[in-house]
């Protein structure tokens, strides 16, 4: 048990100092990377996430919005964390596949996978057009 905290805590400690060192003041030729974007499109994309797990849960007040993929079918548990789960892998396109939209929650799947991929996107074209 207390193995394993600690190898989490130095992955974790491991993924950010390389996050840092791509990111530190060092200038090359050609470089599209811009901190400042990438925080900007990460907090962007991280409150879309939340925002659709609340439009989520809100929605599962009425009636059920997820349901497992097996063969019973049977409503997925609305807590919000299972709402904010469903909603990352959403926007991420990462598309799991154990939790499957249903009724109006589809609709809203498809907005905030469009947002996933355009987003970043849009993005990436804002950071190489502004650094010609």
């Amino acid at each position: 048990m207390m193995l394993s905290v600690i190898l989490i805590g130095i992955t974790i400690l491991f993924l950010l100092v390389n996050l840092f060192y791509f990111f530190t003041n060092k200038s090359y030729k050609q470089s599209y990377a811009s901190p400042a974007l990438f925080y900007k499109l990460f907090f962007v994309l991280l409150s879309i996430t939340f925002g659709f797990a609340v439009l989520y849960y809100v929605i599962s007040l009425e009636t059920v919005v997820l349901k497992v993929n097996d063969p019973t079918g049977e409503p997925a548990d609305h807590s919000f964390l299972n709402l904010v789960y469903y909603s990352g892998v959403t926007i991420l396109s990462v598309g799991y596949g154990d939790l499957v939209p249903v009724g109006s929650a589809r609709f809203f799947s498809l907005i905030e996978a469009a947002i996933g991929l355009l987003l970043p996107a849009a993005y990436f074209m804002k950071a190489i057009s502004s650094s010609d």
